[in-house]
């Protein structure tokens, strides 16, 4: 029987550069799942949504999206790009728990001026702050 392979932290650059690529991505989702239907229902049925209403679709298109992939096997499509996976910190599979707490913990954590992206700069393991609160973190596959 051979021993488990030791985890390997993914590195800050890379993980940004997923992240650059994930929101690439994440206009072509939007795009179709966001985009679409209201220009349909504007072109139409001569209605446009509200503003909220828009806002909270793109929220649970996002929501659902990242809440899927982190809890069926850990990674979206840009992280078997750049073979990241992400898991608990003890090594195992994300619960669909952790995978919103994350997912809410990121928003804040990027949207103030990136501050919990910084926060893995000083963090002895590295680690953003949203996973740190998740009680995640992203490895190399």
């Amino acid at each position: 029987m051979t021993p488990p392979r030791p985890i390997r932290r993914a590195g800050i650059l890379r993980r940004l550069a997923c992240m650059f690529y994930e929101a690439l991505l994440l206009v072509a989702v939007l795009a179709v799942l966001l985009f679409l239907p209201h220009w349909i229902l504007g072109a139409f049925g001569h209605r446009l949504a509200a503003p909220v209403i828009v806002q909270a679709h793109a929220f649970i298109i996002l929501l659902v999206y990242f809440l899927w992939f982190w809890s069926n096997g850990g990674q979206t499509l840009a992280m078997k790009t750049w073979r990241i996976r992400l898991l608990t910190r003890d090594g195992g599979p994300v619960t669909p728990g952790q995978a919103l707490l994350r997912f809410l913990f990121a928003w804040p954590s990027i949207g103030l001026a990136g501050t919990g992206i910084l926060w893995a700069f000083f963090d002895r393991e590295r680690l953003f702050l949203h996973d740190r609160l998740a009680g995640t973190q992203l490895v190399m596959s």
